[in-house]
């Protein structure tokens, strides 16, 4: 606080700036000093569970959620929808997660966001038509209403057009360019638009709609800085010059990390693994880079003090947290995967907490990646890379050079599994990476799509289909569009495959 500020209103002044701030620690201290003043005080439990939330502390921000709900909040419908959120997206407890949307509709029968919460819940769990209901409920709201835009996105996704008559693709256009809807989420209308463009073969207006996206996507936000990026490749590399110690006592089940580039299936590729009775999915985790960005800040720094005991501890923690996200049948698995594609960067520090871990980086057409991530709308912050081919090209030979020095650091551990080869030939891809596993074959890794988990990532309903080919390769449609990208990989001497001598190459190696 200011010096010289007393009493409870600057008490909530200072909590305000500190969650203006995202400076999640200060901000809780400033709302438990608020609440030891007003402990009855709704906005200030909301407050509190808002930034528990932000900081990892989640059964707390439950809690202070629930002290809000006792204590009269304003809106306690948005208190259920922010529970569920956390049940969700965080602990893995959709049961309860549905139980606290359909609460908050209970109370508010038409609030959008437990709606759009609702469908996007139902989407993950695989239930199209309660997705698309919980959708066509919100955009009777019409449009030019930030909660219809998205349902009317995702809607598109779920009920794409039929053919290019079809009003629906006018009335993304349309919504598209009301400036009344948030930035964000128009660019969303766009990639959804895009999206059913480019299934009805119109190659020229979806790429251009998916351009169109990612300027609204980026709008206001830092552009990529290729220096800053090959400077944090070259900090990642020589903070971890050397191959980790390995140490005896390994927790079980064992950790498996999957990473690679975006899009480059690691969904499909866990969702297969899910299948297989030794091994529990527990889907995109947090866990190692909020301990990169908390205890072990700054990183990769950190690292050169980084004791045993110290390693110890935070390997616990990890593999405590990882568990808490898992039925308790996980524990009787062999290996849990920590699907996340961005570890790749972190992938020193994983095998600093686990110098046994198996990591599978999986790799794809880089083509066929930089198109599909031009098709989602990625957050700018996390990934400004993601903005346009440039920059995403730059970024795939920036994610090339740090994988290989994890291969040379651990050529035994660090599989990488090719997503076209595995459509191509699924059964040898697969018989080769469970082996390398040390697992047995299980012939229902291959009926991955008959599973009824839970997915959160852009590929929810892709990995609910059967092999298909038609993702891989796609890039040859866009062929005109994509040739600076192929221009600037292979002038970095990258092989792409239509330039391979050998088609035979393994697709895990």
């Amino acid at each position: 606080m200011r010096e010289g500020d007393t009493g409870v209103a600057a008490l909530r002044r200072h909590a305000h700036e500190r969650l203006a701030a995202r400076d999640w620690p200060a901000a809780i201290a400033a709302c438990r000093r608020l609440l030891g003043q007003e402990p009855a005080d709704a906005d200030g439990w909301f407050n509190l569970g808002y930034a528990l939330r932000h900081a990892g502390e989640f059964e707390a921000a439950i809690e202070a959620y629930g002290q809000a709900l006792r204590h009269g909040v304003a809106d306690p419908a948005m208190a259920h929808v922010n529970r569920a959120a956390i049940h969700a997206d965080h602990l893995r407890r959709d049961d309860a997660a549905e139980a606290e949307l359909r609460r908050a509709l209970e109370l508010s029968p038409a609030h959008p966001h437990a709606l759009l919460n609702l469908g996007n819940l139902y989407e993950e769990r695989g239930r199209r038509d309660e997705a698309i209901a919980a959708y066509l409920q919100l955009l009777e709201r019409g449009d030019g209403d930030a909660a219809a835009a998205e349902a009317l996105a995702r809607l598109a996704s779920l009920q794409p057009p039929v053919n290019a008559g079809d009003p629906l693709l006018d009335r993304l256009r349309r919504a598209a360019v009301d400036v009344r809807v948030p930035a964000a989420l128009r660019a969303n209308l766009c990639f959804a638009r895009g999206r059913a463009l480019d299934a009805l073969g119109d190659a020229t207006a979806a790429f251009a709609a998916f351009g169109a996206g990612k300027v609204l996507a980026h709008a206001g936000h830092p552009v990529y800085d290729p220096h800053a990026a090959e400077a944090r490749t070259r900090l990642l590399i020589d903070a971890f010059p050397r191959p980790a110690r390995h140490r005896p006592v390994q927790p079980q089940p064992a950790p498996v990390f999957i990473c690679g580039m975006f899009r480059s299936g690691s969904t499909l590729l866990e969702q297969v693994l899910a299948a297989h009775p030794d091994i529990a999915a527990a889907g995109e985790l947090d866990l190692l880079p909020r301990m990169a960005a908390t205890a072990l800040a700054p990183f990769p720094a950190a690292i050169a003090d980084l004791d045993d005991d110290r390693r110890d501890a935070l390997a616990a923690g990890y593999h405590r947290a990882l568990m808490a996200r898992l039925p308790p049948r996980a524990a009787a698995c062999r290996m849990v995967t920590d699907k996340r594609p961005d570890n790749v960067l972190l992938v020193g520090l994983a095998k600093q907490l686990f110098p046994q871990a198996r990591i599978i980086h999986t790799v794809r057409d880089p083509r066929d990646i930089a198109l599909s991530v031009l098709m989602q709308h990625l957050n700018p912050r996390a990934f400004p890379w993601a903005a346009d081919l440039q920059s995403i090209g730059h970024h795939v030979l920036q994610q090339r050079e740090l994988v290989t020095h994890w291969r040379t650091l651990y050529p035994d551990d660090v599989l990488e599994f090719d997503y076209d080869a595995f459509i191509a030939a699924p059964e040898p891809v697969l018989r080769v990476l469970l082996d390398r596993l040390g697992l047995p074959w299980h012939a229902g890794c291959l009926q991955f799509h008959e599973l009824g988990n839970t997915v959160k990532t852009a590929s929810a309903w892709q990995v609910r289909k059967p092999l298909y080919a038609d993702a891989s390769g796609r890039w040859r449609r866009y062929r005109d569009q994509l040739r600076p990208l192929e221009a600037m990989l292979r002038a970095a001497g990258m092989e792409l495959p239509d330039d391979a001598t050998d088609q035979g190459s393994p697709a895990l190696r």
